[in-house]
């Protein structure tokens, strides 16, 4: 996926969740931060961030945080709806017969069904995806704050496999040159449960590096299909 319109600019501060103060070219500006995760071993004064302005009428901020660079060099991507556009992307060539966005199942709306023929058989798929922007010592970890809602929907998953559903959980990394997620125990110890719970019930966890650029995102295909992955 490819962003327009990218501005550089240095952060100073994050007043909530949802905004931050920003200096561009010696002005403060506030701007909303695409991503309501704590981030906060990125987003520290003085680093190094990179806006989009979408120029959407009626907005209260002119310009949307979107990437940042960590302390040790590594650009980032925060905008956390972009994980869900860049696996919607890389799915078309996959060989579905069938691929439905936002699909209810339970009582989640989960991120992806799919279908798949196979002789006379319909296969069925679905795909929750989470965006990764957590990293320590080059291995990504999920989630960056406790989600109830990460943890529900790996119940559903469990329960789709044993219906004869293929599940997996993908996980968009959304920075360079990490290849797996773990899950972050000592922030969310139930998200780690379920995570190794669905692991053992069969759900597959499908780790999606990325290549990470200011102005876009995109899924390293070749390393995925060689994990054999889906």
């Amino acid at each position: 996926m490819i962003y327009e319109n990218i501005t550089p600019a240095v952060f100073i501060d994050r007043p909530n969740r949802f905004i931050a103060n920003v200096n561009i070219d010696g002005s403060v500006q506030t701007v909303h931060v695409k991503n309501t995760g704590r981030c906060k071993e990125l987003l520290i004064n003085g680093a190094e961030v990179y806006l989009t302005e979408p120029g959407t009428k009626g907005r209260k901020t002119r310009y949307d945080l979107i990437a940042v660079r960590k302390e040790n060099g590594m650009l980032i991507n925060i905008d956390s709806q972009a994980p869900n556009k860049v696996v919607a992307e890389w799915l078309k060539p996959q060989g579905f017969s069938k691929i439905i966005p936002e699909y209810t199942y339970g009582n989640s709306r989960i991120d992806f069904y799919m279908e798949r023929i196979s002789g006379e058989k319909i296969e069925k798929y679905l795909m929750e995806v989470k965006g990764c922007t957590l990293e320590r010592n080059g291995t990504g970890f999920f989630p960056d704050a406790p989600t109830d809602r990460g943890t529900k929907h790996l119940r559903e998953l469990i329960r789709a496999v044993n219906e004869g559903y293929k599940a997996y959980a993908a996980f968009v990394i959304q920075m360079d040159n990490i290849t797996k997620v773990s899950p972050n125990t000592d922030t969310d110890p139930d998200f780690a449960a379920a995570f190794e719970e669905a692991q053992r019930s069969g759900v597959k966890m499908l780790f999606l590096p990325c290549h990470v650029e200011a102005d876009s995102l995109s899924i390293i295909s070749d390393y995925v299909i060689n994990q054999g992955s889906i």
